[in-house]
């Protein structure tokens, strides 16, 4: 019954959306034969009200008309900007990577990784596995991986930008999601007693993923598999790391 209730609900909710989605296609008019600087206002007054396909028709519109104006590349800002809060990764992630190519100098080089980063984050976000409780730890970590590493890079290369502070935020998220997805994988080898390349995802997490919560989940595995392959050197090592980090930890005392 409750199953029942679940997917009921998601059949709801996914009824929702495309309505919601339906009507905004209906609100998208022609865009008009005006100056770039007039469509330009009302592509910001698009975006002001949540409307994002109509403002990514009207950017578009600017974009292909006025390539070489004055105001085009804050046009594909604007545009990478509702491609985002549209959900329509494939697209912005093509012109960020377009406008990092062609504009490497640009004053605002640091919003188009942010951005970008933020993009490849939000393809990992499921809502509806989200609401059914799924574990999507061992899914393929290919996007959070490109997040992060652009994270990385707004950090590293323009820590003055005004978004450093939330892409710090952000990769201690990520780095915990790719935590545990080796430490998936690590506990899929040791079901199949593959202690070696266990053990090597485990050490791969204390030496990559320090600190999060995953380390002390990772030791303990290291422990176990090196117990089984009789290396005693790299057991006893485990295990002072463990209780320098974990003395708490049920395997300290053992």
């Amino acid at each position: 019954m409750e199953k029942l209730t679940i997917k009921m609900m998601l059949l709801a909710l996914a009824l929702g959306l495309g309505g919601c989605s339906s009507s905004d296609d209906n609100d998208i008019d022609k865009v008009p034969d005006k100056s770039a600087q007039a469509l330009s206002a009302d592509a910001r007054e698009a975006l002001d009200n949540g409307l994002y396909q109509k403002a990514i028709q009207i950017l578009s519109a600017i974009d292909s008309r006025f390539p070489f104006g004055p105001i085009s590349h804050q046009v594909q800002l604007d545009l990478l900007y509702a491609y985002y809060k549209s959900g329509d990764a494939a697209q912005g992630v093509a012109l960020a990577d377009r406008f990092l190519r062609l504009n490497p100098t640009h004053p605002n080089i640091d919003y188009v990784y942010y951005m970008r980063a933020l993009i490849n984050q939000a393809t990992e976000a499921n809502l509806f596995q989200d609401l059914a409780g799924i574990d999507r730890s061992d899914r393929d970590p290919t996007a959070s991986r490109e997040a992060f590493n652009d994270l990385k890079k707004v950090l590293s290369e323009y820590p003055e930008s005004k978004y450093a502070a939330d892409a710090r935020k952000r990769m201690i998220g990520i780095k915990s999601r790719l935590a545990k997805y080796e430490l998936a994988v690590a506990r899929f080898y040791l079901k199949r007693e593959a202690y070696a390349s266990a053990a090597n995802r485990g050490r791969y997490i204390v030496e990559y993923f320090s600190p999060s919560d995953e380390v002390e989940q990772a030791l303990e595995i290291m422990i176990e598999c090196y117990d089984q392959l009789n290396l005693e050197d790299l057991k006893r090592n485990s295990k002072q790391v463990l209780a320098v980090n974990y003395p708490d930890n049920p395997l300290v005392a053992n």
